[in-house]
């Protein structure tokens, strides 16, 4: 399927892996809409790129939110050919440390937001997908592509819930493709290794070498932009589907 002229979600679109294929998107002619609780940030980006880009204000956890988002993106669009998850935490905790065990709420909050939020969207977007005409000669009728992680295989310590959030993620994709193949949308999911967003700028300059000595090849984190190119890839290859890709220059994460 070709970008040109598609209409993309993008959760998670106002920073990082988000924001990078947003603006991947619309440079190669798609009209996207940024689902996120970053208002400010979501707002700007849209109005930097034009009337091809609108925001909306999403809590991927909540059904009503997305359904508005959804509605609001098919008034403005008039259909969403593209899903890509992005949305998600990264909280951490021992499953037993010095204040005590795992805090069962703090694992429920990321369960809940990046396997659960991810689901509540591609659901609703699927539904969009399955009525509509397709778009290609095959019969192609939407792509979906959601974000799992490295940690789905290697999780380090602290990262029980993260790594079940993406490990859930990662699980989920092969019967979803199956469950939508009927309707002409291919499912996928990207496994991004160690990549430098806006959540690492805070980090020292000697903990950022650090992690990118542990890249094979090529030695240093990777950019947004490469996850991007990778969603792009799939998009535009008809023959990828059911699949999880892993885009980490040959990581395999330590335990800590």
């Amino acid at each position: 399927m070709e970008l040109k002229d598609k209409v993309a979600v993008i959760t998670g679109g106002a920073s990082g892996l988000g924001e990078a294929t947003v603006r991947r998107y619309h440079a190669n002619g798609a009209r996207v809409a940024i689902f996120d609780m970053n208002e400010k940030r979501g707002t700007a980006i849209a109005s930097e790129l034009g009337s091809a880009v609108i925001y909306q204000n999403v809590n991927v956890c909540d059904e009503a939110s997305v359904q508005a988002g959804i509605d609001a993106t098919l008034a403005e669009f008039g259909a969403i050919h593209l899903c890509s998850n992005y949305a998600g935490v990264a909280d951490a905790s021992k499953t037993v440390g010095r204040k005590g065990a795992f805090p069962l709420d703090l694992f429920n909050k990321v369960i809940n937001i990046n396997l659960v939020g991810t689901f509540n969207v591609l659901r609703l977007v699927a539904e969009v997908m399955s009525k509509q005409e397709p778009v290609t000669e095959s019969g192609c009728r939407g792509v979906i592509i959601n974000t799992a992680s490295v940690a789905a295989y290697e999780g380090q310590m602290g990262q029980a819930a993260y790594s079940a959030s993406k490990g859930g993620i990662v699980a989920m994709t092969l019967p979803i493709a199956r469950d939508l193949a009927s309707f002409g949308i291919r499912v996928n999911t990207i496994a991004p290794g160690l990549v430098f967003t806006p959540m690492c700028e805070s980090l020292p300059e000697d903990t950022v070498a650090a992690l990118a000595s542990n890249v094979p090849f090529p030695s240093r984190m990777g950019k947004p932009d490469e996850i991007a190119q990778l969603a792009q890839s799939i998009v535009e290859n008809e023959y990828i589907n059911g699949e999880v890709i892993r885009c980490d220059g040959a990581v395999r994460m330590q335990a800590r």
